[in-house]
């Protein structure tokens, strides 16, 4: 009786030892975005950390940080080359703030259309384009997959039909060269501030317009200061997914190759379901009785627009000129 109730113990003990060295090899990493829940970077996110759970074996989980816990994308972006951040997903236009030919993404009428944006991202040699204009102009962080969340449209108070509609008026943008350069070309004045101040911004008049997608201007209700949006499609809002050097470097092979198999499940699904998102923003605002103007005249903006194309991918230097081509080239 006795030894048999030692044999228990010990069987026990055996189980708990079992159990607490598998504890001890699960660990639970930090990924981080500004958006609000429900939209195309939560969407990555959900990819990604369901299919890397799926291949450690529940031994590598990721926790999300969403609506700029972790600061806005350009402090998000030096948190990861710290690596106090392991991974996150950043816009492709704040990413030039680290890597500036990054702006290439940002190019006015470079993305001909939905279907062109999800074949480009999803394409394995515009992501090692990418991949190695990161690893050749950056230290601390790594490119790992692409991701969207549509195109971006004008929102303000009135209508933009075209490109008239916004000389002298004041634009919020992202702070990239390509910005700069483009959205004066249409007469329009350019202003930067972080994504937080935008909504206010908007309310007290410090500016006339903002740009982003139709899922953000939903989410982020800046339908409320800004009642009408305009489909101007003028810029793609693409986005990178990234991991930190630090952790990077703290993987087996076998993780790494995890790591970017989930990556690349994020590249080749987030798009299609980032416009999906779109979509379902466009009725859901329609519904609400928010402004939606259709009938953008696109043809002269992009008139303005495309002697800008080229030459910027070149100002931008050679990885971005190679960005460029492959994208324009995707069919």
């Amino acid at each position: 009786m006795l030894a048999s109730i030692i044999r228990g113990a010990v069987a026990l003990a055996v189980l708990a030892l079992q159990a607490g060295a598998h504890a001890d090899d699960v660990k639970h990493y930090r990924f981080a975005h500004d958006q609000q829940l429900n939209s195309g970077y939560s969407v990555a996110y959900d990819i990604f950390s369901a299919r890397l759970k799926e291949l450690s074996k529940g031994t590598m989980l990721v926790d999300q940080y969403p609506g700029a816990q972790l600061g806005q994308e350009p402090q998000i972006l030096q948190l990861v080359k710290s690596g106090d951040i392991d991974f996150a997903i950043v816009s492709s236009a704040n990413t030039s703030t680290i890597s500036p030919q990054a702006g290439v993404m940002s190019l006015h009428f470079l993305f001909r259309n939905e279907d062109h944006i999800v074949k480009a991202l999803g394409d394995e040699k515009v992501f090692a384009a990418i991949r190695d204009m990161i690893d050749g102009t950056v230290q601390g962080i790594h490119a790992i997959g692409l991701g969207t969340q549509g195109f971006r449209y004008m929102y303000g108070k009135k209508e933009v039909q075209k490109a008239d509609d916004v000389k002298g008026y004041k634009v919020r943008v992202q702070a990239t060269a390509t910005e700069d350069t483009m959205f004066p070309a249409y007469g329009a004045q350019t202003v930067h501030m972080p994504f937080g101040s935008v909504y206010t911004s908007l309310q007290t008049g410090v500016v006339d317009f903002a740009e982003n997608g139709m899922n953000v201007y939903l989410i982020n209700r800046h339908y409320e200061v800004a009642p009408v949006i305009s489909m101007t499609e003028h810029e793609a809002n693409n986005a990178i997914l990234w991991i930190s050097d630090k952790l990077w470097q703290s993987l087996s092979a076998e993780q790494k190759q995890w790591v970017m198999t989930a990556a690349r499940d994020v590249s080749t699904q987030e798009p299609k379901r980032g416009f999906d998102l779109e979509h379902a923003a466009a009725i859901k605002l329609e519904k609400m009785g928010v402004k939606i103007v259709k009938d953008v005249d696109k043809a002269g903006f992009q008139k303005i627009a495309d002697p800008y194309l080229d030459k910027l991918a070149h100002d931008l230097g050679p990885h971005a000129e190679k960005i460029k081509d492959l994208i324009k080239a995707t069919n």
